[in-house]
């Protein structure tokens, strides 16, 4: 599961298994996130770079292997063009779950089971297949935080969950006491993803507004 691009993985740890859906509390502002998750990944692969406070293409050469979701984010920084991090994260916010969750079921790792509730209101279950694997990793996810500092993949995810209220990676009471970890990862984070943050922010604003 750690070869996963970063918004897939926020995805799973989302999962509320007794539900069979994702977490409540970050509903509202999940596109955001999955935007930010994915923007992250690509910095970190070294597609996207910050100049001036704005994302830019790099040099490397695009994989043909990139997934797709990834690429969709990328292709909205075009070549030679730097775009505001704030606005890369607002394209196509709305359909960025359904296309990460389509990825996941037709790589097997999520089911969608379709139902009628009194026979007529439709709704949906959502489960995953390898649930031990998705408990490992959000334990990886909540270790960033409340353990050993771990690869910068996990920190990510932990700095995004935070910021998006993921409660089913960090309840209300879990960062009690641990400020001086939760403010390190935090800054790593910023050095390592300048701009995505404060952008990200505003975008979360933005939806827990509306």
């Amino acid at each position: 599961m750690p070869s996963l691009p970063l918004p897939h993985q926020l995805f799973l740890v989302s999962h509320q298994p007794e539900k069979g859906r994702l977490d409540d509390d970050s509903a509202a502002v999940r596109g955001s996130l999955l935007r930010g998750a994915a923007v992250a990944e690509l910095c970190l692969a070294g597609l996207l770079r910050d100049r001036g406070g704005k994302a830019e293409r790099a040099d490397a050469a695009v994989p043909a292997s990139l997934d797709p979701f990834l690429a969709r984010v990328l292709g909205d920084v075009p070549p030679g063009r730097a775009r505001g991090w704030f606005d890369v994260l607002e394209q196509r916010w709305p359909t960025a779950e359904e296309s990460v969750r389509g990825l996941l079921v037709a790589a097997g790792l999520v089911t969608v089971e379709r139902r009628r509730v009194l026979g007529l209101v439709p709704t949906e279950r959502i489960g995953v297949t390898d649930p031990g694997a998705v408990d490992d990793l959000r334990g990886r996810v909540r270790g960033a935080v409340l353990g050993e500092p771990g690869p910068i993949g996990e920190a990510v995810l932990a700095a995004l969950a935070m910021d998006g209220n993921v409660s089913t990676v960090f309840g209300w009471r879990d960062l009690w006491g641990h400020k001086p970890a939760v403010r390190a990862l935090n800054d790593r984070v910023d050095r390592e993803l300048p701009g995505l943050r404060k952008a990200l922010f505003a975008s979360i604003a933005l939806r827990r507004a509306a």
